[in-house]
């Protein structure tokens, strides 16, 4: 049984860049309009994270006026270090509130000293109130973000008065091989997994990964494993 408290924490950036990653290989890119659960996960994780527990996104509330501007850059090439010029469509000046909640990773039982909740519930509450123990940034690395503590759906909201908005079929999230629901295995699987993401009142609910309709394994990889006393080693407390 997992950690059921939820957390919430504000994050915002002058820019974003939200792509799917299945087919971000080059050329021009232009972002979702909101978030992905794989984005927001990964913020969640620059703020903390530990190979012990996995974070898990509720909600999404979208502040901000979706906006979005275009910007020439110069990439460099995929198969070369040449440049080459190329528009990329950012979201500008987000605002978003996340509302989060961590459990055990159940696939590394050789941690399982370490699933303390008032310990990783403390260090998670202090890292968030300095920014984060990572650099934050909103889909990629140009996009610099800002995290802190808040109430999750308190204050004012562009789309509060919109009883619904629908995205369409979108990028949604991995399920990489160390999370799946298989205990203790040598091999799992990478699935990629897609949504339709619908916003309530300025509020989007997250599917969580296995609960996606839309699923396909890309591959198979080794699950890398923890030895104690080879790639890690426990704190010893003297009492």
């Amino acid at each position: 049984m997992g950690n059921r408290k939820t957390y919430s924490f504000r994050v915002t950036g002058r820019r974003a860049l939200f792509t799917d990653p299945v087919n971000r290989i080059g050329g021009e890119k232009m972002s979702y309009q909101i978030p992905t659960y794989q984005a927001l996960k990964g913020i969640t994780e620059s703020i903390y994270w530990k190979p012990s527990i996995i974070w898990k996104i509720k909600r999404l509330r979208v502040v901000n006026p979706i906006q979005t501007e275009t910007v020439g850059v110069r990439p460099i090439k995929f198969n070369s270090s040449a440049n080459e010029l190329a528009y990329y469509t950012y979201l500008k000046n987000v605002n978003y509130e996340v509302e989060v909640e961590f459990d055990w990773n159940k696939n590394r039982p050789e941690l399982a000293k370490d699933w303390n909740y008032a310990k990783h519930e403390a260090i998670f509450l202090r890292s968030l109130k300095k920014g984060g123990r990572r650099d934050v940034f909103l889909g990629t690395r140009e996009c610099q973000a800002y995290a802190e503590p808040c109430e999750f759906n308190s204050g004012t909201g562009e789309y509060d008065a919109i009883d619904e908005l629908s995205f369409g079929i979108q990028f949604h999230s991995f399920i990489y091989p160390d999370e799946q629901d298989q205990i203790e295995v040598d091999y799992g699987e990478l699935t990629v997994n897609l949504w339709q993401p619908i916003m309530r009142k300025g509020v989007i609910t997250f599917l969580e990964p296995e609960q996606c309709t839309i699923q396909r394994v890309i591959t198979k990889r080794k699950v890398k494993k923890f030895t104690p006393k080879h790639n890690f080693t426990y704190v010893e407390v003297n009492k």
